[in-house]
């Protein structure tokens, strides 16, 4: 399929979401691989339109390194389309259905890297509010890139604006317990989702789990989190207080839980399969080392 007579998409799917299939596609103007999310918008829908035009906005304005850079929007036909960055890699829930529990390093490592990407986002007022394995993806190099701002809301007044009367945007096992039972989501709500992820990677299974939504849904609100064995003791006091019931007792900020996060993140072992090894030359690695020797003057 050819469409905005430019981009080629593939037919079959890379993978779907509440806000649309994603596609590989080709941008003929320029001869670059793309990724295209694509939405068929059902007659007079405005408010999934609106929220999959303010989803491309998010990420125009984002411009992170570990966010999808947004090359272009528009409609054709009956569908709108997304153009992005084609990322390559594998999702942080394909990664632990074949590696299982991720050593402490790298759980840490990936971690601080998606809360390195909430801080840029919350510093312009969007909160994520569907962080979760699925929508974090880690490429070759080590790096995370954080997919997927399609339930994101740019301001706590588009909170309810973009809530369907009587339902609740966003994934039992990552919710926090605000977002449950006020529909209320702030920063800390993403970063009580990262922990639920953090969790997830020491131990390979969600944090909360039940035959239903609703069970799951109540272990969020009620149950504390399990203590997770064979990690640090500082690692797991962190753990218990990301996913606090109250979001003030949470850590202030997305670059606090990331400084608490760094020392865990020391001598990654490799990840054959999923990672190039060490040896192999990064540009993006030999950037970001010096990046962070500047930072260090």
């Amino acid at each position: 399929m050819l469409i905005a007579d430019r981009y080629d998409v593939d037919d079959l799917p890379l993978g779907r979401g509440g806000m649309g299939a994603v596609h590989r596609g080709l941008d003929r103007r320029l001869g670059r691989r793309v990724a295209i999310k694509l939405l068929r918008v059902p007659g007079g829908d405005e408010e999934l339109e609106e929220r999959f035009a303010r989803e491309a906005r998010i990420l125009a304005t984002l411009d992170h390194p570990g966010a999808p850079t947004l090359y272009d929007f528009g409609a054709h036909d009956d569908r709108l389309f997304q153009v992005m960055q084609f990322v390559e890699g594998v999702t942080l829930d394909d990664l632990l259905a074949e590696h299982g529990p991720l050593p402490v390093p790298w759980a840490a490592a990936i971690a601080a890297q998606a809360a390195a990407v909430l801080s840029a986002a919350h510093t312009r007022a969007v909160c994520h509010r569907d962080l979760k394995p699925a929508n974090l993806m880690l490429c070759p190099d080590g790096s995370v890139k954080v997919m997927d701002f399609g339930l994101a809301v740019l301001r706590e007044a588009d909170t309810a604006r973009f809530t369907r009367a009587g339902q609740l945007l966003g994934t039992p096992s990552y919710m926090a317990p605000e977002q449950i039972q006020r529909g209320h989501a702030e920063p800390r709500s993403d970063l009580y989702a990262l922990g639920c992820v953090l969790h997830e990677m020491l131990t390979g299974r969600p944090v909360f789990t039940g035959p239903t939504a609703y069970a799951v849904f109540d272990k969020q609100v009620k149950e504390p989190a399990p203590v997770v064995p064979g990690v640090p003791r500082e690692l797991n006091a962190l753990l218990a207080a990301t996913l606090a019931k109250d979001p003030s007792m949470r850590p202030s900020g997305a670059e606090v839980l990331y400084a608490h996060l760094v020392p865990f993140a020391r001598d990654l072992p490799p990840l054959p399969g999923f990672l190039h090894p060490a040896t192999v030359l990064s540009p993006s690695r030999m950037y970001a080392r010096m990046v962070g020797l500047s930072g260090q003057r």
